[in-house]
């Protein structure tokens, strides 16, 4: 009898799941309570997967042998506590995608802050060295749609603490832990602790043959390794003092030493700039190095790496301003190591969905780099509360073109107008794509 596979949520990882599970032969139907967008409808309809949005049919969904939930559906929601009240299987999009990866390998990058950059920059290094592999994951095409209608040998993925929620036996070859900072603790019961765990369950099915690659500078991490039962391979990665595997960085010198392989290159090379950036390439460069890729290859893409869309992304010189477009960054800390980057005087957009941002983790930077504040969110209180007696000049604006403009009137030549939120973008934007878009539309009008 086919097994009955019921996935709630119609997005991204939900329709990919849904294609992967048909093609392997389970009777599959999903459901999402809101509306499904037309170019999914249409792949839904396409492959003849029932599905329905816009209502949860209880019986339907609680007649599933197993069901997969989609990350963005939080554990308090009514159906998925049904579901566990009936002791249905619930797995997330990796876990389906592990069950039919066959032979191909896999690296997961996970983190609260860089895990993007980190995921391209791996991806952009197997592309250069002519390995068979997609990037998936949060980032661009579901991991379970690419193993339906495009597998690879080696999948770079990027990974979320909701999706490692409901892991049960994925296992990553090469796992990447970047750093972890407090964020996303409405979905954790507001306990840090909760969080921390979900993240290092990216490496509790890893085994002897496996690597596990890691910051070894940030103090999370080292407060819970100790704490942990590890069989995996660690291979650490630091900048303040050397270590006999894994990668350091010494004065202006990255060296990378993984099994034979020594890797050494200026930092001056590297195309992404920005002390947390170096974290960033150190963690590639190990992995790229695990997958056995020869150091001239890692050097090349390296150097040649272009940064992602809306991270750090330069948009423009205008007038002696240099605009700069960190749309990803959503929570505090992510600010912070934008602010950390900069070594010109700054006029920082600030603002949106507030996540329970703490920001006296960057009023330091702001007092020594920010010149002025321009606030793009519905409600600024928290921030003018925060900076009000460090910044002399705080402005509020509700949209892109009137923070863009207001920016430029405060700046001077030599100046960086940095938008950089470090917080979520749904009081004005769809998300933080079309916030960082409408932020550069604004600036080109200048």
């Amino acid at each position: 009898m086919k097994k009955r596979f019921v996935i709630l949520g119609g997005g991204e990882s939900g329709v990919g799941a849904a294609l992967l599970a048909k093609k392997e032969g389970y009777e599959v139907f999903l459901s999402d309570a809101g509306f499904i967008k037309p170019t999914y409808k249409q792949e839904l309809f396409d492959n003849g997967i029932e599905f329905e949005e816009g209502r949860h049919s209880v019986e339907k969904i609680l007649s599933a042998d197993e069901v997969m939930k989609s990350p963005g559906i939080p554990e308090k929601n009514e159906m998925v506590k049904q579901i566990r009240a009936k002791g249905i299987q619930v797995i997330s999009e990796i876990e389906l995608a592990y069950r039919f990866k066959g032979n191909s390998r896999i690296v997961a990058i996970t983190g609260s802050n860089g895990k993007s950059t980190t995921t391209a920059l791996i991806y952009h290094i197997c592309q250069t060295a002519g390995l068979d592999s997609a990037m998936v994951g949060n980032i661009g095409i579901s991991f379970a749609k690419q193993v339906a209608l495009d597998p690879k040998s080696v999948y770079v993925v990027e990974v979320s603490s909701f999706q490692l929620d409901d892991i049960k036996e994925f296992r990553a070859d090469v796992s990447v832990l970047l750093n972890i900072t407090e964020d996303h603790l409405d979905r954790y019961e507001y306990r840090f602790e909760n969080y921390i765990n979900s993240k290092f369950r990216i490496i509790e099915n890893q085994t002897k043959n496996d690597f596990f690659i890691y910051c070894e500078d940030d103090e999370v991490i080292m407060h819970k390794l100790p704490l942990l039962t590890i069989y995996t391979n660690p291979l650490p990665f630091s900048m303040k003092h050397e270590v006999k595997k894994g990668g350091y960085i010494k004065g202006d010198q990255m060296m990378l030493r993984i099994q034979e392989e020594r890797v050494s290159m200026s930092i001056y090379d590297f195309a992404l700039k920005g002390k947390h950036n170096n974290y960033n390439t150190m963690a590639a460069g190990i992995a790229a190095a695990t997958l056995g890729i020869r150091k001239e290859k890692i050097r090349e893409a390296v150097k040649n790496f272009h940064s992602l869309e809306h991270r750090m992304e330069f948009i423009a010189m205008v007038r002696g301003v240099e605009f700069i477009n960190d749309s990803k960054a959503t929570n505090v800390n992510s600010t912070w190591y934008a602010l950390e980057s900069m070594n010109k005087p700054v006029v920082l957009v600030l603002g949106g969905t507030d996540k329970g941002n703490d920001y006296t983790l960057i009023a330091d930077l702001v007092k020594e780099k920010v010149k002025a504040i321009v606030c793009m969110g519905l409600d600024n209180k928290k921030i003018l509360d925060a900076f009000k007696d460090i910044v002399p000049v705080i402005v509020e604006t509700d949209s892109a073109k009137k923070a863009v403009n207001a920016s430029f009137k405060l700046s001077a030549k030599g100046d960086v107008v940095l938008l950089s939120p470090a917080c979520a973008s749904f009081d004005l934007f769809k998300n933080y794509e079309d916030r960082g878009t409408q932020f550069k539309n604004a600036v080109k009008e200048l």
